[in-house]
């Protein structure tokens, strides 16, 4: 019975394979680590040779050496019988030795061999920590006890930086920290050269979170299951795959063309697209694959991994397979994030934002009714930013309430300061479609108003067509509020984005405000007058007070006063200037009335 229990010498030695596998040491660059103990032991033995020795199914792979290749084969090599006795070894000539004369070592004219196990806690023997010399030589006990304890050392290095948290729990995979070490070590030992760092992106981010928002977190185990083992065969052809986020697999290829690099990774992409089929998975990823040329030795790890993330996110966007590395997008996107932080920085610190004011002129009698505030960001290192480059990116992220409120107070607090001074000007500020949506914006609305002491028939809210389409029951609601609080509201960019006349028989709004793009480039009498001329018409009849923006000539104004439009804002009266100057451009003017009605 109890020879049934035992376990065959096949079994043990997959067993032992299992275990250096799991390691992942085999084939991995060299490391300083492992290093600094070899050059200890050539210096402490006297040894022209060293190495740290792990057997493999056919070969002895070297993780670390002084004198010597990479590997030998397993055949008759001394460090094998260490690994198959998991006990020390001395062979003072291997030529005069049966078990080792003839194998490649005595032939290439090694004589001298000593070797101590590397065995793991659970008693598998990985290799040996090994020392050999061109001549036959005795090995004392004291230079015995000395290789044993640095094989001890070898062998805590290695279960350290298992320890450490180099391995992906849910994959098994090696992790970003050892991605980080690897490129590394492949830096100190081949600088310069070519390499091409690939990334798997398995998932969208807004598709794996409604998959897991369904399906539950056993859904990204799962994905997480399939995919390591669907790309764990690169292993196989001499590539470490390594698990470097939730849901992103990275490894690193040596130089060669896009165009056969991408034929090659097309068939793992079929294996992991196969797997992910035949898994049970309720929903199948959507895989983008980035590819990222660097130098090794110029480009730190982290910025590897970016360049390799930027690129399969293009891929993506572009809705297609693979996506190549560009400095330029990448120029962009980091440029975008370079803002976004700067506008954080600028709500925080004074002097960077400042409004400037464009009147907008009653095209009957020919006076200022009004001026639109514009927000102007003058950036510490990037100089002035463009609204149109900026307010779009604080729309789409958490920065459209703060900043909406910075322009509220501003213009408040210098429509008050107007006032004091008898100058009755009312002010138009835009506001964005998010803020429409907010619960709290009318009630904060009122609250800036009593904070600066500012009548509400004094401010006019403008908003874009993006507004009236998401959360139309809120926008009303909201819109509706806004007006019983005696604040008028206008539709900004009339004509350009989700134009239809529909909405506005239930959008609350006192104004239609045409976008510049019509009007810029109107000719009277062209096919582009007649349809300004119908939605000055049709809106005139919904009951809307109608702004033509972007007027440059008096061609046009002209026009726009036989269209019976109401007003009109652009270059012809003036350019959005800061406050003082629209002051003096009021005094200029010198019209008798400026009051609003």
């Amino acid at each position: 019975m109890k020879n049934s229990l035992k376990k065959t010498e096949g079994q043990i030695e997959a067993e032992r394979m299992r275990a250096l596998r799991e390691l992942n040491l085999i084939d991995t660059a060299p490391s300083e680590s492992f290093d600094r103990i070899t050059r200890m032991a050539s210096r402490l033995f006297g040894a022209p040779i060293s190495a740290v020795s792990l057997t493999d199914v056919d070969r002895q792979w070297f993780k670390s050496r002084v004198g010597c290749g990479t590997e030998i084969p397993r055949d008759k090599a001394p460090c094998a019988e260490v690994t198959r006795s998991s006990d020390f070894l001395f062979v003072r000539d291997l030529a005069a030795d049966p078990r080792f004369a003839g194998g490649i070592l005595p032939e290439s004219g090694v004589r001298f061999y000593a070797g101590a196990p590397l065995t793991t806690k659970e008693g598998y023997t990985l290799g040996s920590m090994c020392v050999l010399d061109t001549e036959p030589r005795d090995f004392s006990e004291e230079e015995a006890r000395s290789l044993v304890d640095l094989a001890a050392m070898v062998m805590a290095q290695i279960e350290l930086q298992h320890a450490l948290g180099r391995l992906e729990p849910s994959s098994g995979l090696p992790n970003r920290a050892q991605f980080s070490e690897d490129i590394e070590d492949l830096a100190r030992d081949h600088p310069g050269e070519a390499r091409t760092a690939v990334m798997f992106d398995l998932a969208d981010a807004a598709d794996l979170a409604q998959a897991m928002r369904v399906l539950g977190p056993a859904y990204l185990d799962e994905l997480t299951r399939v995919a390591s083992g669907a790309l764990r065969p690169m292993r196989d052809e001499g590539h470490d795959i390594y698990h470097v986020s939730t849901t992103q697999f990275a490894a690193i290829f040596p130089e060669e063309e896009e165009k056969r690099l991408r034929e090659r990774l097309t068939t793992h992409l079929g294996a992991l697209a196969e797997a992910a089929r035949h898994s049970g998975l309720s929903a199948t990823p959507g895989i983008a694959v980035g590819l990222a040329p660097f130098r090794l030795g110029e480009t730190s790890a982290g910025a590897v991994l970016r360049s390799a993330h930027h690129a399969a996110q293009d891929a993506r966007e572009a809705d297609a397979a693979f996506g190549l590395y560009s400095a330029t997008t990448d120029e962009a996107h980091q440029r975008r994030y370079a803002l976004l932080e700067g506008l954080r920085a600028a709500l925080r610190e004074e002097g960077q934002f400042s409004l400037v004011y464009q009147p907008r002129i009653e095209l009957a009698s020919g006076t200022c009714t009004g001026a639109e505030a514009l927000l102007r960001w003058n950036h510490p290192e990037l100089g002035a930013v463009s609204p149109g480059e900026f307010i779009p990116l604080a729309e789409q992220s958490d920065l459209a309430r703060p900043l909406t409120d910075w322009v509220l107070d501003a213009a408040l607090s210098q429509m008050r300061g107007w006032r004091h001074a008898g100058l009755a000007v009312r002010v138009s500020v835009n506001v964005s479609a998010a803020n429409l949506e907010e619960e709290d914006f009318g009630l904060r609305l009122a609250a800036a108003l009593a904070r600066h002491s500012v009548s509400p028939s004094w401010l006019e809210i403008e908003f874009t067509e993006s507004a009236l389409i998401r959360h139309r029951a809120r926008v009303i609601a909201n819109l509706a509020e806004i007006r019983a609080l005696g604040i008028a509201c206008a539709i900004d960019d009339f004509g350009t984005g989700y134009s239809s006349f529909s909405y506005l028989q239930d959008f609350p709004a006192d104004t239609i405000k045409i976008d510049q793009a019509f009007i810029r480039t109107l000719v009277p009498g062209s096919r582009g007058s007649v349809l300004v001329a119908s939605i000055v018409a049709m809106a005139r009849d919904l009951g809307y007070r109608v702004v033509a923006e972007g007027v440059e000539t008096q061609e046009v104004c002209d026009f726009l006063a036989s269209c019976d439009c109401d007003e009109a804002q652009g270059y012809l009266f003036s350019r959005p200037v800061p406050p003082q100057d629209f002051v003096r451009w009021l005094a200029a003017g010198g019209e008798a009335e400026r009051r609003i009605a």
